[in-house]
């Protein structure tokens, strides 16, 4: 597994969670393509990391899901619960503030005035 994925697998839970908090529903190849578009096809994710993680958000009682039958094939949809907005929010918050203290930390060597570590 590329360093990429490995990163991209420890956050996927926030990404759905935040799709999900944009959008009321999505089914599963939906929140796929939505990464894809959104990310200039730099991010990826496969069925084989996606529905473990809606299925384990599901568990958490985060997510609640329906099937609808679309052109004669069952889709299953995926919203949030009032417990799931509550966290994504939650979520989303860590995951900015990680975000903004690893970006100083990667920063650091860029100027001069700071001193090394």
């Amino acid at each position: 597994m590329s360093n990429n994925q490995q990163l991209l697998k420890g956050s996927l839970s926030v990404i759905i969670l935040k799709l999900l908090e944009e959008q009321e529903r999505m089914y599963g190849y939906e929140i796929t393509q939505k990464v894809k578009a959104l990310t200039a096809g730099e991010m990826s994710i496969t069925e084989g990391a996606l529905y473990p993680a809606l299925h384990k958000l599901e568990a958490e009682g985060l997510l609640t899901t329906e099937t609808q039958v679309v052109e004669g094939r069952a889709r299953k949809y995926y919203s949030l619960t009032k417990d799931g907005h509550t966290e994504a929010v939650s979520r989303i918050s860590e995951l900015g503030a990680m975000l903004e203290n690893l970006q100083r930390l990667l920063n650091r060597g860029l100027d001069p005035l700071k001193p090394a570590i």
